[in-house]
């Protein structure tokens, strides 16, 4: 990939990873209710999932969803359903105090990796770099050089938002402060649906 298309890509990759979406609402959460190195695997399940969904989709998945445009829409409702699913779990999600954060686990590796699937902001994402940054003639090493771009800013960006959630989490120290940044934070995520499923 030459340098003037990894420049813009570079850009696009922040932006896109750093605003407001489902992962980030997610692991935000996880950093208030978890710490951060308890949220450690939800955050590389995200950054490595998200580059292994671009790989495969720029090495050939793209051509099934032209070829079967209802598998895409399947997903694409399918993630909204999982969102919301999600966001009811976080609303009604009582406080933890100490004991309880410590026997309770948030989201590992796999399962924010296979997250990344059924989330319509990974899939706008994904398709947007994929068509807009891979050169014409493009090959495997174009598609890897893409995916690992993602992964590593992800790594910084998203990790932004779970430190983020850490910080909060010295300032809400009540039960009801807690409460309410979790409705709020699930409020967001299904927020996050809107431009989506209407674009």
């Amino acid at each position: 990939m030459s340098p003037d298309l990894l420049l813009p890509l570079c850009t696009f990759a922040v932006v896109s990873s750093i605003t407001p979406g489902p992962n980030n609402a997610m692991i935000m959460a996880s950093g208030l209710n978890y710490g951060f190195a308890r949220s450690l695997p939800h955050l590389f399940g995200i950054c490595c999932g998200f580059a292994f969904m671009i790989f495969a989709t720029g090495l050939g998945l793209h051509a099934v969803f032209v070829q079967f445009p209802m598998l895409q829409l399947i997903l694409k409702y399918a993630g909204a359903i999982y969102l919301l699913w999600l966001a009811w779990k976080l609303a009604h999600a009582a406080p933890m105090n100490a004991e309880q954060a410590a026997r309770s686990k948030p989201m590992g590796f796999v399962g924010a990796a296979a997250f990344q699937w059924v989330n319509p902001k990974a899939w706008v994402m994904a398709v947007s770099a994929l068509t807009t940054y891979l050169p014409q003639g493009f090959g495997i090493g174009d598609v890897a050089q893409l995916a690992g771009v993602f992964g590593v800013i992800g790594i910084f960006c998203v990790g932004a938002w779970a430190m983020f959630g850490v910080a909060m989490r010295r300032l809400l120290q009540d039960p009801r402060s807690v409460r309410i940044f979790n409705v709020v934070m699930a409020l967001l995520l299904v927020a996050t649906l809107y431009p989506i499923l209407v674009g």
